[in-house]
């Protein structure tokens, strides 16, 4: 919702200043249109349109980073999520406490990560702490007994650092500054390029698709910034799927 506001606005924004820049060039003296001062506003537009355009790419591939990273957190805890359940599944009967503990910090990882309101704490955090615990009070009594709760003590703890890198990521998000700036900077080359650009129906449409195409450039932006929600919402299929399989 507040990515979809913000392309808006910035959409009224930068088109509204294209048609206000036409309706100011009627009343500029006919001196101040000549080919001499083209020249010079198209000069600095060209400035500010490649430096515009330079942080809009910026920001696209900043926030296509940040979105692939919590995509790659969320492949990388269900399969850690599936080989510990697993490997504790080999352990025998007395791990199941610590099966139940692991299983109750996916769900909560899941309810917490993909919910409309933002995670005030490391979701499943508790209930991974729990399990560790479990699992450090696991007595081996085998040779495979210890080598399962070895390999079972370092993966729980791989999994705790992956849920804090998603949470930590879930307070990424774009400049708001530097968006505003963004969009200025957009504005003012509208505004030049409304000043000298006739009236036309041909000229408005122009002018109105490369503002929807910058405001799309914007929204894409926030989107992927707020992976677990909205339009491009990372799918929770994974984990779903790795939960559904996880004992006792």
């Amino acid at each position: 919702m507040i990515a979809a506001a913000t392309a808006l606005l910035a959409f009224a924004l930068l088109f509204g200043s294209a048609m206000a820049a036409m309706s100011l060039r009627r009343a500029m003296p006919e001196q101040h249109l000549k080919d001499d001062s083209k020249d010079a506003i198209k000069a600095g537009l060209g400035i500010i349109g490649t430096i515009g355009g330079l942080v809009l790419g910026l920001l696209v591939a900043s926030a296509t980073g940040s979105y692939n990273a919590q995509r790659g957190y969320v492949i990388q805890i269900s399969s850690e999520l599936a080989l510990l359940d697993r490997a504790l599944s080999h352990y025998g009967p007395e791990a199941n406490p610590a099966r139940a503990e692991i299983r109750a910090s996916a769900q909560h990882v899941l309810n917490s990560v993909w919910s409309e309101q933002p995670a005030e704490e490391v979701p499943g955090g508790a209930q991974g702490d729990a399990a560790f615990d479990r699992i450090e009070d696991l007595t081996p009594k085998t040779p495979l007994q210890a080598s399962v709760k070895g390999i079972a003590t370092n993966v729980v703890l791989d999994i705790a650092k992956t849920r804090y890198l998603i949470y930590e990521q879930l307070e990424t998000t774009v400049s708001r500054p530097l968006l505003i700036m963004l969009v200025f900077w957009f504005c003012v080359t509208f505004a030049g390029l409304g000043i000298f650009a006739p009236r036309n129906p041909t000229t408005v449409v122009g002018l109105a698709l490369c503002a929807v195409a910058i405001a799309g450039a914007i929204y894409l932006i926030l989107e992927m910034y707020s992976p677990f929600s909205g339009l491009l919402r990372i799918p929770s299929t994974a984990l779903e799927g790795v939960i559904a399989h996880m004992g006792p």
